[in-house]
């Protein structure tokens, strides 16, 4: 029986690995054509998307990490804050704590009262500002110390503008070794430094200032600086201006430049005060004629 045959189609027919020939020859296996995206090494080849994204994270994680720097030094700022502030209203001498003392027996004695102020414009029991500094002055010189209203003026500059304030001192030289001691008193210190729009980390800060000082020249420029610093640092962290008047050199002005010392007469609260000496007002039922008339002789008469 004759063997069958067949025949191959021509294009099957002498294949051999050297015949297949391909413009791009493909590389690598079936799994590196699934998962393209390794090169030899391991690592993702370039790619604009992937590396867009990878920029991407690492900005987020450095705006992250700057954030995280600046609420720890925001933090760290005000914490000193606090801290040398509560140092430096801490320590205190005795010359301090004796005229503080007077100071607040005087202001609860005038806040007790009910009487009219001594000036007359105010039927207040705390009385003006201007009789309260009269009222405490005299106390001061009562228990004596050389205390006086100052009234402090300067001129306007690139930086500040002029302005002026009154305030009380006291100037001690009992001590020749230390040499003149001089106190400031100033009875509204906390709303000297309080601002409408201040964040709350600054008012914070001014919460714990005393609303009356009382203290060294030396005390009260270090807390000038320290709420100055701070009303800085609160207005540029809000983006927003800081006035001229409460700058470290308009607030040093208020206390620290130069003043006049005025000794006035203590009036007291209980009676008006017009700056003049009122002559005593007497009834002619009180008046005694001898007085008026010393040549004139009185006679006893006898009562039958």
């Amino acid at each position: 029986m004759p063997s069958a045959r067949f025949r191959l189609p021509i294009y099957q027919q002498n294949i051999t690995g050297r015949d297949l020939q391909f413009d791009d020859p493909i590389e690598g296996s079936f799994s590196d054509m699934v998962f393209g995206f390794l090169d030899d090494n391991g690592r993702q080849p370039f790619s604009p998307a992937s590396s867009s994204s990878e920029d991407s994270y690492h900005e987020n994680e450095e705006d992250e990490e700057k954030i995280n720097e600046d609420f720890e030094e925001e933090k760290n700022f005000w914490d000193n804050q606090h801290q040398l502030l509560q140092a430096t209203l801490c320590r205190t001498s005795s010359l301090e704590s004796s005229i503080r003392n007077i100071t607040k027996e005087t202001i609860k004695e005038i806040q007790m009262r009910t009487t009219i102020c001594s000036c007359g414009r105010s039927p207040t029991t705390s009385g003006c500002r201007n009789c309260l500094m009269t009222e405490l002055s005299g106390r001061l010189h009562t228990a004596g110390y050389n205390s006086a209203i100052c009234k402090s003026k300067w001129r306007s500059s690139p930086d500040i503008p002029s302005g002026e304030h009154k305030f009380l001192d006291v100037i001690d030289n009992s001590n020749p070794k230390k040499g003149e001691i001089r106190v400031i008193i100033e009875l509204n210190f906390r709303g000297e430094f309080e601002l409408a729009k201040a964040s709350d980390e600054y008012n914070k800060l001014v919460e714990r200032l005393p609303e009356i000082f009382v203290g060294k020249v030396e005390r009260l420029n270090g807390v000038i600086k320290i709420l100055c610093s701070a009303a800085k640092k609160c207005m540029r962290r809000k983006k927003m201006h800081l006035g001229p008047w409460r700058k470290q050199r308009y607030m040093q002005a208020k206390w620290l430049g130069n003043c006049e010392r005025s000794f006035a007469s203590m009036p007291s609260f209980s009676m008006r005060y017009s700056g003049r000496v009122s002559k005593p007002k007497a009834s002619m039922l009180t008046v005694d004629l001898r007085d008026m008339l010393p040549n004139m002789h009185c006679t006893a008469l006898e009562v039958l």
